[in-house]
């Protein structure tokens, strides 16, 4: 962004959450409204460089912030506290700091949860939602079309326990092998469209997180019950997806159309789990048309 503002929240147990503003809180008018990133699991705001830029090329107020247990947050030595609750708290306080009254929340992914959630709890707090390729419904039930993730999941976590210091290189190390960029591009990204220079410095900033996260907030999905709540978010909510998502299959957005009683719903052709990087123009005015209709 052209004008970058990084600040803390201290949250009540004392945890340090970083954030990010291209404006200053003077600079905000009452009743403005403010764009808020909500990345995805192990995910960055890289997932959403392109919409940055957009928006504040537009002049958009814009907020980013890293979840607790993230990067330049603190509490990485506490995973567990990572859940959806608590960081919809620390949300709650970075806005009513800043008194931001008009949030647009754009969450991806695991951001969708952190989202939904946010409007569950804060439903007069919350202008407009975007939600883009997330699932109400267990990952490791229905991620690439099968229940893979769930097979898996307890071999994959005895080996880390078994051999912690293969594993720890394993984490932080990955992103040098082109073998596993690969695999990762092909995955989830639409391969026509982006690059590995782009997954490779996705999976390096992986590497600077906790290597128990991944598994931690995968299980923090799974015990969401946000599905129960879908019929009683009365926010206006755009749910974006793409086609040819192979991590979480399309019909899920079609789940939360269903039962979003304020729903609009846009299916990108040859869209990947990643839409808004595959497709970053279209996205970008297929968002801002959803947030100038009144």
């Amino acid at each position: 962004m052209k004008n970058e503002y990084p600040d803390y929240f201290y949250s009540e147990d004392g945890t340090r959450i970083f954030y990010l503003t291209n404006f200053k809180k003077e600079e905000l008018n009452e009743d403005e409204v403010v764009i808020v990133f909500n990345y995805g699991l192990v995910c960055n705001r890289k997932h959403f460089s392109p919409q940055e830029e957009y928006f504040d090329n537009l002049g958009y107020k814009i907020l980013i912030h890293d979840y607790r247990a993230h990067y330049s947050s603190s509490g990485q030595d506490q995973i567990e506290s990572c859940t959806f609750k608590n960081i919809t708290k620390d949300l709650k306080g970075i806005l009513t700091l800043l008194d931001i009254k008009n949030p647009i929340m754009i969450g991806h992914s695991m951001g969708v949860n952190v989202t939904l959630e946010y409007c569950k709890n804060y439903p007069q707090d919350v202008y407009k939602a975007v939600v883009i390729s997330g699932t109400v419904l267990p990952p490791q039930d229905i991620m690439f079309d099968s229940n893979i993730v769930d097979v898996a999941s307890p071999f994959i976590k005895s080996f880390a326990k078994d051999n912690p210091k293969v594993f720890e290189f394993i984490w932080k190390n990955s992103y040098k092998n082109p073998i596993a960029r690969k695999i990762v591009l092909d995955g989830g990204f639409n391969t026509k469209k982006v690059e590995d220079s782009f997954v490779q410095i996705y999976m390096k900033k992986i590497s600077e997180l906790p290597k128990d996260i991944f598994f931690h907030l995968l299980d923090q999905m799974k015990e969401h019950d946000i599905i129960s709540s879908l019929e009683n978010i009365n926010t206006p909510t755009l749910i974006i997806g793409g086609d040819s998502d192979k991590v979480i299959p399309n019909y899920l957005q079609r789940i939360l159309h269903q039962y979003l009683p304020s729903s609009k719903l846009y299916i990108l052709k040859d869209g990947s789990h990643v839409p808004q990087i595959d497709f970053p123009e279209l996205t970008n005015k297929r968002i801002e048309t959803f947030i100038k209709r009144t």
